[in-house]
């Protein structure tokens, strides 16, 4: 038998050892899950030998013991938005349930106290009733986790240095690397700490001392902080406090996780102004648009970010873009503005004050101040397109690298010149510069190619000579905001000298003798560190190939918890097709036979990233790609039923009668029971709910739907072309059960004609109907012929029905009218029923909302339709209070994967129940499918909107029906 080596034998102890107080499924140890976790944003790649998934306090102590014990390093992983590497490890990574996303509100408002688990964007959601946030605004709130934010110390547009981590944090729970719990807000942990830590207080007290004596250093400190720099520790906590547990604290801000894990976070919220406006200025060249800046600092601005000409070429086509941006030469640099007010006039005031104070400059063009939301929204969109603009463009096979320092402003604009002449030294022609020019922080993003050495040796060559620039030239940060990471160790002595590096290995030893946290991170002896461990881009497909694998899409993904995020879905891809090149069939069989079942079958592919990409990457295209192929033997039985689909609907209705008879007939547990048992045999068998729907005995087609005899001048108003879905037209009502208490008995279709009648609006069906469909159920499994041909046959008998677009179009489900407005952007006016209602009924309806509570799911299709506003409006108008859960983007019923694959469904809405309030009965969406889905998982019926609309609607007094 051949030995084992020490390492890998370390791990199978580990292993065992977790094993008795983990669950099975929250040790990850598969090659390909290993591979697909270990990804995080930055051009590294190291695969860690086991991945955790760990849910509270305990766990995480007992892991920290278990690899203290056995010598194991450990990183730990929020979000694993992280650009310079400080997220990756080749041992032991260690990632977060969903279970730790508590919050806490205290001095109305005043503070916040965070779980490491919750999204930025969340916690100021939290806060925005008290019109406050957090300090921090990183360009990734919406994805990034509070862990990741004060590990990092984040900052953002308009948090600069005064309202970073560091300034704003109040208390935190720490986890040192031997288990020992510190709660700063509590006296009883610290005098604990003092006692069973001493060393660790006289250590930093001894740090204090030594670096006030130290005046050069001292001096250094100070320069270093007037800059935005998380560039090493925080060695600005040992000047800037005597109390070691105000040092303590301050140092594990921006400590990346080589000091201990942060366990939650009290931040010092900040005041979150009610009016903003912003303003695109133009200038001739950078000298210009910097010396303004150094004027705008002394002004109520509250941000200002700065552009160069490369950047702004590399926008101006983009849709929405100002026609003078294409007119302007690469020396033109844009100054993008922002000021916040308590008032309307306060604001209006520090408007003008801001471009009277500018007069003195030479502006080539601009857009004026405003604070119209749409605009607004237009020009930080050119600022937030800059990264993407350059990632949608690269070379298949390139990584986007963007770099991120800082210059003492007033050296801002020879520094924008000097990396400039850097670009062109090393042929970077595509980089572009932007960034937060307040605080000289500047971003450059530029392509790379990791793939032949000479690549990796220009890179090299070109950070060294950024390093020197920036660093030694200048005095500037080689890292303001990003985190230093394995990008920037090897430069950290370069920037700080050797005091300065000596000093944070201290701090390293002091907190981590045994170095076990987050080896290779932050101090690095290796000066080859920055390239070693690259991560290749292989080619994988045009679909997907610009992927960056940011993680920006993962929030928002409902099968994330269950198997894949979209990153990981793109990187095991990208590994499959690799190999397919390189390696064994058996190696490749494997990885295939994995991806089948994470990749492929478990996603939702409903296109939901790809709101969140940077660079508008839908993955569920690629999943139904390969669907093509995966159901290509269906293909047959799929164009039958796209010929015969009134035939199909109806065999639909006649399965739903069976159901309804076999369910009365032998009981629902029976029926459970025996589905179970068949799905143990074949995973091919549906599974079967309670919750399925019976047959719609509504005959739709034989409606006399010009019951109404409205007239108006405005005819088009009150006539509408009811489109009903083939899920309404097949299902009836949910049924009834003990467990599912539901008053209604009407079919979908049945209220839609009642609401309909109450409005006095006219009906119009279209011919055919019961031969109608989206496309919807061919398009989910790729048969996009089957799902291009009935999406064709719709849209032409909508279009007649319509009379060439003269009357709206109202589809029952929302699903159906995303897809059709997706697949027909300009030849139909379609609406979902919450937009329909609101736009065209509620002024012909009187309203009394229900007093209760009710719960409200948006679905994935209204979320990608922008429609979010209008749904919760139209509920909010119906019922006094109304809820939508949280961390819900999705439903993942995905069509019919509630039926064949559960899991999926279960996964996504695992936070329903536990948000439903005792005195909340029932629950409203706008899909028919998904609400089969949330009834089962939330123990109340959930059914249309349109259902609620109609129960507390009456007609007008004097309306004529």
């Amino acid at each position: 038998m051949q030995c084992q080596s020490p390492e890998v034998s370390s791990y199978q102890h580990l292993i065992t050892r977790l094993s008795s107080r983990l669950a099975p499924e929250c040790i990850i140890t598969q090659p390909e899950q290993r591979l697909a976790y270990g990804t995080d944003a930055s051009f590294y790649r190291l695969i860690p030998q086991v991945v955790l998934r760990l849910k509270d306090i305990d766990e995480v102590i007992f892991t920290l013991q278990a690899c203290d014990d056995l010598g194991i390093h450990l990183t730990f992983r929020a979000a694993g938005t992280s650009l310079s590497g400080q997220a990756v490890s080749d041992s032991v990574l260690v990632t977060l349930t969903d279970d730790w996303r508590g919050h806490h509100i205290s001095d109305n408002g005043a503070k916040i106290t965070l779980q490491p688990g919750v999204i930025g964007a969340d916690a100021n959601r939290y806060l925005a009733p008290y019109q406050r946030k957090i300090g921090p605004d990183p360009a990734s709130i919406n994805a990034c986790k509070i862990g990741g934010i004060a590990a990092n110390n984040s900052s953002g547009m308009c948090c600069g240095t005064a309202q970073n981590s560091y300034k704003t944090v109040a208390d935190m729970q720490i986890i040192f690397t031997d288990g020992f719990i510190l709660n700063t807000a509590d006296p009883d942990s610290v005098h604990r700490l003092m006692q069973q830590k001493p060393e660790l207080i006289s250590g930093i007290q001894a740090l204090c001392e030594q670096t006030l004596a130290d005046r050069q250093l001292t001096d250094l400190i100070r320069h270093k902080y007037r800059l935005k720099n998380t560039t090493g520790y925080a060695l600005n906590a040992l000047i800037d406090y005597t109390d070691p547990i105000e040092v303590i604290k301050h140092l594990m801000i921006g400590s990346e996780g080589t000091l201990g894990f942060i366990a939650e976070i009290t931040y010092h919220t900040v005041e979150e102004h009610p009016f903003k406006a912003s303003a695109l200025l133009i200038f001739p060249d950078i000298e210009q648009a910097s010396q303004a800046v150094t004027t705008l600092a002394e002004t109520p601005v509250a941000a200002v970010e700065m552009m160069d000409g490369r950047s702004l070429r590399a926008i101006a086509d983009e849709p929405g873009m100002p026609d003078f941006i294409s007119t302007l030469d690469e020396h033109a640099t844009a100054l993008l503005i922002e000021s916040h007010g308590q008032s309307e006039h306060t604001l209006t005031t520090q408007c003008e004050q801001i471009m009277q104070t500018l007069a003195i400059y030479p502006i080539l063009a601009s857009v004026p101040f405003t604070t119209d939301p749409q605009t607004v929204a237009t020009l930080w969109g050119i600022r937030k397109g800059l990264f993407p603009a350059v990632g949608a463009v690269r070379e298949t096979g390139t990584t986007v690298i963007i770099e991120d320092v800082a210059f003492p402003i007033e050296h801002l604009a020879a520094g924008v010149r000097d990396l400039q002449t850097l670009f062109d030294k090393y042929h970077y022609h595509e980089a572009i510069i932007f960034g937060h020019a307040l605080e000289g922080n500047l971003h450059f993003v530029f392509t790379q190619r990791f793939d032949h050495q000479e690549e990796i040796d220009r890179y090299s060559a070109f950070m060294d000579d950024v390093a020197q620039l920036v660093a030694v030239r200048y005095g500037g940060s080689l890292k303001a905001e990003h985190g230093t990471g394995r990008n920037m160790a090897p430069y950290v002595e370069l920037e700080w000298g050797k005091s300065g590096y000596e000093l944070m290995q201290q701090i390293k030893k002091l907190f981590d003798p045994r170095g076990r946290l987050n080896p290779g991170v932050i101090l690095n002896p290796d000066p080859q560190a920055h390239v070693q461990h690259l991560k290749p881009m292989p080619p994988a497909d045009p679909l997907v190939d610009r992927c960056i694998e940011c993680g920006f899409c993962e929030a928002v993904c409902p099968s994330r918890t269950l198997t894949l995020s979209p990153r990981q879905r793109i990187v095991l891809y990208r590994e499959l097709q690799h190999r397919r090149t390189l390696e064994s069939s058996e190696e490749i069989i494997s990885l295939e036979k994995a991806f089948e079942y994470q990749g492929i079958d478990t996603c939702a592919a409903t296109g939901l990233c790809a709101t969140r990409c940077p660079v508008g990457i839908n993955t569920g295209d690629l999943v139904k790609q390969l669907r093509t192929e995966k159901y290509r033997r269906y293909h047959s039985i799929a164009h039958w039923t796209a010929d015969h689909f009134a035939t199909t609907v109806q065999l639909a209705r006649t399965g739903l009668k069976m159901n309804s008879w076999a369910t009365r007939t032998l009981g629902a547990e029976r029926m459970q029971h025996w589905n179970q048992q068949l799905r143990q045999r074949s995973q091919r068998i549906p599974q079967w709910l309670p919750e399925i729907p019976g047959a719609n005995q509504h005959s739709i087609s034989r409606i006399n739907t010009v019951s109404s005899a409205i007239t108006h001048p405005q005819d088009k108003l009150h006539k509408v072309v009811y489109c009903p879905s083939c899920a309404s037209r097949a299902m009836g009502a949910l049924p009834q059960s003990p467990l599912l208490p539901s008053q209604e008995t009407r079919s979908l279709s049945e209220v839609t004609f009642s609401l309909l009648k109450k409005a006095g609006v006219e009906v119009i069906l279209p011919e055919h109907i019961s031969n109608q469909c989206c496309g919807m159920p061919y398009d989910s499994k790729g048969m996009t012929t089957q799902a291009r041909k009935k999406s064709n046959q719709l849209a032409q008998t909508l279009i007649q029905a319509s009379e060439n677009g003269r009357y709206p179009i109202l589809m029952d489900t929302s699903p159906c009218m995303q897809r059709m407005k997706t697949e027909h952007p300009t030849s139909l006016q379609l609406y979902e029923p919450a937009e329909y209602v609101s736009r065209y009924l509620l002024e012909h309806l009187s309203i009394e909302p229900v007093e209760e509570t009710v719960m409200l799911h948006i679905t994935c299709s209204s979320r990608k339709a922008g429609l979010e506003s209008v749904i919760l409006k139209l509920a909010q108008t119906c019922a006094r209070q109304v809820i939508v859960p949280e961390h819900i983007q999705c439903c993942g019923w995905a069509g019919d994967k509630g039926f064949t694959t559960p899991e999926l469904n279960q996964a996504a809405l695992q936070p329903l129940k536990n948000q439903i309030p005792p005195d909340c009965k029932r629950g409203f969406s706008n899909s028919l499918t998904c609400e089969i889905g949330l009834s089962h998982h939330s123990g109340i019926p959930y059914q249309s909107i349109l259902y609620l609309v109609d129960e507390v609607s009456t007609p007008l007094s004097g309306q004529k029906i």
